[in-house]
């Protein structure tokens, strides 16, 4: 595999900051150049992200001395790279025509936002469950007048506790889904040292999040006809996010109904057999085990598993038949990593394996 250098689009935010790590010798990827706002443009990394660095793990040295760009300097960051990975806190459509221009730029755009989420030529990846939506990119680079540049996007964070123990079971005819989702404070962008309320504390609502979590899936659920994805229409999803006083990780309860019936041996099975692209291709961040189920009563746990092949795998448990649903079961898996930087770093190197990034 060719070597690639990359950017990163928000470095000195929670989501950029993670990004930073993962990185950090990375087999493929360097990064060449960071970016940010206007007001941490010109200083070092160190200097720009000051006492707001919220990793356990110290700043990467290849990056701790990097002088930070403009990231509205879009063809003077393109310059420097083959393509970025973007996590910038900005209004939604200011989030647009910036990914676009670095697009345009024939700069590829990898994002964690929200922006592009519902455009319908933009793929949104789980690399395990839809790589076949990689097949819009050259659509869409029609429509943008690229050669090169395109914009991909990884889904919200919490649906994949819950989507990927889904996936597999979609061929039992999945008729409807109700999915309540504990979510880490580090979702927020929040520590306990930035956010003191969370301590001890439940909030029973995270604004948008609801919405994310049963319309988003449609989408990576869809197929492409006529140069777009066409969302799916079924299942019929139902969901409450909550905010719980933990750092990292997000667990969901999951209800689920069929058209066929299984035991709950043939879908622990069919868990434990389910392997993606990124397992075919033995990409770098990708598990080997993409789901993982536990048999013991009290798991998964956040502490005990949210780190698990590095912190890149699904955990689930506790399936059993239902009294109103035909099964429930719980799962998790860790927001920052498998849910945000980590799952835009595994999308990157599926584009790579398949040629999208040359």
């Amino acid at each position: 595999m060719r070597q690639y250098k990359v950017g990163i689009i928000g470095a000195t935010g929670m989501v950029g900051q993670r990004f930073a790590l993962l990185l950090h010798n990375h087999p493929w990827f360097t990064v060449t150049a960071i970016a940010a706002s206007t007001r941490s443009a010109g200083k070092t990394y160190t200097e720009a992200v000051s006492d707001r660095w919220a990793m356990t793990e110290p700043i990467p040295a290849n990056i701790a001395d990097m002088v930070v760009m403009d990231a509205a300097e879009v063809k003077k960051v393109a310059a420097l790279v083959d393509f970025v990975f973007c996590a910038v806190d900005m209004k939604k459509d200011e989030i647009k025509k910036l990914e676009e221009a670095y697009a345009k730029a024939e700069c590829p755009v990898m994002s964690n936002n929200s922006a592009h989420r519902a455009t319908q030529d933009v793929p949104m990846i789980i690399p395990e469950i839809n790589d076949d939506h990689t097949k819009v990119i050259p659509f869409q680079r029609k429509r943008l007048g690229t050669k090169k540049g395109f914009i991909a996007v990884k889904s919200n964070c919490s649906l994949q506790s819950y989507v990927p123990a889904i996936h597999p079971l979609m061929d039992l005819g999945v008729t409807k889904v109700l999915a309540c989702t504990y979510q880490a404070i580090s979702g927020a962008g929040k520590t306990f040292k930035s956010w003191p309320e969370m301590v001890d504390n439940i909030i029973p609502f995270i604004g948008g999040e609801e919405a994310k979590s049963e319309e988003e899936p449609m989408k990576i659920w869809g197929h492409i006809e006529d140069g777009k994805i066409v969302n799916t229409n079924t299942p019929n999803i139902t969901s409450q996010c909550i905010r719980v006083p933990v750092s990292d990780g997000h667990t969901a309860a999951v209800f689920v109904s069929f058209d066929k019936k299984a035991t709950e041996e043939d879908i622990i099975k069919k868990w434990e057999a389910y392997k993606g692209r990124p397992q075919e291709f033995e990409l770098p961040s990708a598990p080997k085990q993409f789901l993982h189920y536990f048999r013991e009563d009290d798991r998964p746990q956040i502490k005990s598993e949210r780190n698990l092949e590095n912190g890149m795998a699904v955990s689930i448990g506790r399936l059993r038949k239902d009294t109103q649903y035909d099964m429930k079961f719980v799962c998790m898996s860790h927001n920052t990593l498998r849910g945000a930087a980590g799952g835009a770093v595994l999308m990157a190197e599926l584009l790579c394996a398949e040629g999208y990034l040359d």
